[in-house]
């Protein structure tokens, strides 16, 4: 059933590699678990609920990408749209988390319409190939970078904005944990090299194992003030689900008389704008890695993987969590070998599963999860030997997005200037016809210019 369902050898995989390659997926993406309620619990939201609302959404979204896509994408609420959930719509400009919640579920549905109308297709496919190449590639860059500042191996600098780890004068507080992130990022290499199945997923758990140890004999001591929790599970289960109530359908509760129409218009737009881009990257990049772009590189199958996603966002929103999006650290798992929708099956269900088995999951460190991010930017860079870097009206753009990744921390920022300087470079430099620019990428051109004027 599973052969006739998700094609397997059709794709060249087996039900041994797809499962390896969710259990990978889902634990570089476990943070969520433990990020999301941390970061919304500041708009006043249980943090217990969210936590609920997270797993739910994951596994509503993961498996509607398995079962309506058959692709090994994993959706999870999304970084930076959470932080705009909270920080900006919420604590910022003082609505309430319902309205929050109420402007992400209309962007949700604003999505399934752009979704089945085929607008999203037609960005997708009107990207050129060049930038898909490069977005696999910053994608790379930005998945390494938050790897790297997970296991505390960059850190902030007022001088040079970031740097590296002083060991000598923080070994005690934060420094442990990178000395076990490069340890991890050392086993997860030679065991890569060495071929074994599931390298990233072993290399994740042999990380953990050398935090315990390190915990129970005293080398490494837990200070939260620096971002560093006990890795040791306080429990295996939890049977208490009784918070999920205060989130739970709060969207059609919330108190829109204090809210000004235009501001709902505005957050909702925002939400929609940077959700869209991100999703698109993802799919580019994740979609690129695993050769699953077609050779006039259109995504197949790519209206109901939009679809997935945008049905998603909606449900995420009754149930109490910001804007559920395909999730850039589906790489790991497509390094894995998974290139099936049974991937995305497992994920989703382990995610299922980390409502009951939340506080064994919340204990994984992010040290242990960086090396992961690590490798699979690793990986993700080899896509940067297809950008033609002859063709300065081709490379020049493509650099820019690479860089804007990383630097600006976000997926769409990068897509947004990519988008702009190809546009603007061939159509300058006399070579629109040449380059076949679509209609597409001229309006995309206009409104991201003016998203900087008028945002």
């Amino acid at each position: 059933m599973l052969e006739k369902f998700f094609k397997l050898k059709e794709n060249n995989t087996n039900v041994k590699t797809e499962v390896m390659a969710g259990i990978t997926t889902f634990m570089t993406m476990a943070y969520i678990l433990a990020v999301n309620p941390s970061i919304l619990s500041e708009t006043g939201m249980d943090a217990n609920a969210v936590l609920i609302a997270t797993a739910l959404a994951s596994f509503v979204g993961t498996m509607l990408m398995a079962l309506l896509a058959n692709y090994p994408f994993a959706l999870a609420p999304g970084m930076g749209l959470n932080a705009y959930f909270a920080y900006t719509v919420v604590i910022g400009m003082g609505y309430s988390w319902q309205i929050a919640l109420f402007a992400v579920f209309l962007e949700g549905l604003l999505f399934i319409v752009l979704s089945l109308t085929n607008v999203r297709e037609a960005i997708f496919n009107a990207i050129p190939m060049t930038l898909k190449s490069a977005v696999s590639v910053g994608i790379g860059l930005f998945i390494a970078f938050i790897g790297l500042q997970d296991a505390k191996l960059v850190v902030n600098s007022d001088a040079t904005l970031v740097t590296y780890q002083s060991f000598s004068e923080n070994i005690q507080s934060v420094g442990v944990g990178a000395v076990l992130a490069l340890i991890g990022v050392l086993i997860t290499a030679i065991l890569l090299i060495k071929r074994v199945k599931g390298g990233i997923l072993f290399g994740i758990l042999a990380t953990w194992i050398l935090g315990i140890v390190c915990e129970l004999v005293g080398i490494y001591v837990p200070n939260p003030d620096a971002g560093m929790y006990s890795v040791i599970p306080s429990a295996i289960v939890s049977l208490d689900f009784s918070s999920f109530g205060t989130t739970f359908g709060q969207v059609f509760k919330a108190d829109f008389s204090s809210i000004k129409i235009m501001d709902l218009v505005v957050i909702m737009f925002a939400f929609l704008f940077v959700d869209m881009f991100d999703t698109l990257g993802t799919l580019i990049g994740v979609a690129s890695k695993a050769d699953m772009l077609d050779k006039d590189g259109k995504l197949p199958r790519i209206k109901p993987a939009l679809l997935a996603d945008s049905i998603a966002t909606s449900v995420g929103a009754i149930f109490g969590t910001s804007t559920t999006t395909t999730f850039v650290e589906s790489a790991s798992g497509v390094t894995e070998g998974g290139r099936t929708g049974f991937t995305a099956v497992v994920t989703g269900f382990l995610f299922l599963l980390s409502v009951i088995f939340s506080p064994l999951f919340l204990a994984i460190p992010s040290f242990a999860i960086a090396p992961a991010l690590i490798t699979v930017g690793f990986y993700m860079m080899g896509s940067v030997v297809k950008i033609d870097f002859e063709d300065m009206s081709e490379a020049i753009p493509a650099f820019l997005c690479i860089v804007a990744m990383p630097l600006a921390y976000s997926i769409s920022e990068g897509i947004t200037i990519g988008v702009i300087s190809w546009t603007l470079i061939n159509l300058i430099t006399g070579k629109a016809k040449e380059k076949k620019i679509s209609i597409v990428m001229y309006i995309l051109t206009v409104l991201f210019i003016l998203k900087y004027i008028i945002l």
